[in-house]
């Protein structure tokens, strides 16, 4: 089923499936880890920003392991003008 209102396609899986809902699960606990633990906002904007904000940050600065310890931005530059992917495993 497709909400018409955001264009979001409700999960096929199983009741209870761990692999449902993975992706959503680990995007939620880094930006509360890494944005939202200890942090106040005096207003509901100055929230909203700092939320929006946060994926570029993670998009451009964060080091990955599993990417050779390059952020994803530098890994899809590199990939684009090498026209090959290359994953550290």
């Amino acid at each position: 089923m497709v909400c018409r209102r955001h264009g979001i396609r409700r999960s096929m899986g199983r009741v209870g499936s761990s692999y449902d809902n993975t992706l959503a699960e680990s995007f939620f606990a880094s930006i509360k880890r890494e944005l939202l633990r200890g942090e106040k906002w005096v207003t509901n904007s100055e929230a909203r920003i700092a939320v929006f904000s946060w994926p570029a940050w993670y998009n451009n600065w964060r080091r990955h392991s599993a990417l050779g310890h390059i952020s994803p931005a530098e890994f899809e530059r590199r990939s684009s003008s090498s026209g090959s992917l290359n994953l550290a495993a």
